[in-house]
């Protein structure tokens, strides 16, 4: 059976070591810090397990969490303090995050926040997810890359 979560497959090796080095990594004094890494780790878990179990999009969406990005832009939290620098070319794998290229840590975690907003709107508009005539599978595709590049580059040596 064909899931709507297969783009993770190419990725499952390398999303299995991420989230433990984001638990490791999350092993920290700041409260900020723990509760964004934390929350990056959880959300590329619950793209994992729907990958897995061929969960249903709607409760995935629910599941999805933005609440550390939000406390943290309200603290004016430096997002750069997770990683300083920019992301180069060398550190991107997907095609599709080349236009990422020179964006910082708190650039990305800007457009995580955004995407996971999307797909709450998106299920609010449209109860049925498939009268949106938005490509799901798409939009949750580009959220997960986007997830899996910020762990990359936050787990990347300069």
């Amino acid at each position: 059976m064909v899931s709507m979560f297969d783009f993770i497959n190419p990725t499952i090796a390398a999303l299995k070591e991420l989230i433990p080095f984001l638990s490791e990594k999350s092993k920290t004094e700041n409260i900020t810090k723990r509760l964004l890494l934390r929350e990056l780790r959880d959300n590329l878990k619950v793209l994992m397990y729907a990958h897995e179990k061929k969960a249903d999009v709607d409760k995935v969406i629910e599941r999805l969490n933005n609440n550390a990005i939000k406390e943290a832009v309200k603290t004016d939290f430096d997002f750069n303090k997770i990683r300083k620098g920019k992301i180069k070319e060398e550190m991107v794998t997907d095609e599709r995050n080349k236009k990422y290229i020179g964006w910082s840590c708190e650039q990305l975690f800007d457009k995580v926040d955004e995407k996971i907003e999307e797909l709450r709107l998106i299920k609010n508009l449209y109860p049925n997810i498939e009268e949106s005539r938005k490509n799901m599978t798409l939009v949750i595709g580009n959220l997960y890359f986007r997830m899996k590049l910020l762990a990359d580059f936050i787990r990347h040596k300069t």
